[in-house]
């Protein structure tokens, strides 16, 4: 069983567009979700992957992903998947031995920038760096299937 420990964070300030070593283009659509799992399709280097991820809400998940012929993953995200599809920049550093992958989202949740950091156990130390802002695990409205279906920009409309 593949099993995700994943953290998630807002940031501070923009200090850590210093440290990117390399970014990626990823488009992600959804299959299917329900309170059990979530499937997913996603592009990112011209490739195409298969993602099934369990609802449970927290820093562990469970998780199983399989790389796939693109032109299934393009079919699959034009032809089953819900839209609007999410789009994102994903951005990647170093620091204090860990790899931070930086979510910089576009089209219908623009505006939006979240950390991620994968730990090997839930009982892993981490240092965060000084751009490190709220801790947001927990909080579901940042989850990829949340953000495809309820958009961060319907969220600025809603505060306003």
């Amino acid at each position: 069983m593949g099993v995700e420990i994943e953290y998630k964070f807002l940031l501070r300030n923009d200090r850590w567009r210093q440290q990117v070593e390399r970014s990626v283009y990823m488009r992600q659509g959804y299959l299917a979700s329900d309170a059990h799992c979530s499937v997913r399709v996603r592009i990112a280097n011209n490739q195409g992957f298969l993602n099934i991820k369990s609802s449970t809400i927290g820093i562990q998940r469970i998780e199983y992903e399989y790389l796939i012929p693109l032109t299934e993953a393009e079919e699959i995200l034009e032809t089953l998947c819900e839209k609007p599809f999410l789009e994102k920049t994903r951005h990647f550093l170093s620091h204090d031995q860990h790899t931070w992958e930086i979510d910089e989202f576009s089209g219908e949740n623009a505006g939006l920038i979240v950390a991620e950091i994968e730990l090997s156990h839930p009982d892993e130390q981490l240092i965060q760096p000084d751009w490190i802002g709220e801790n947001v695990s927990y909080d579901i409205r940042y989850y990829s299937v949340q953000l495809a279906r309820h958009p961060y920009k319907n969220w600025l409309c809603q505060s306003s």
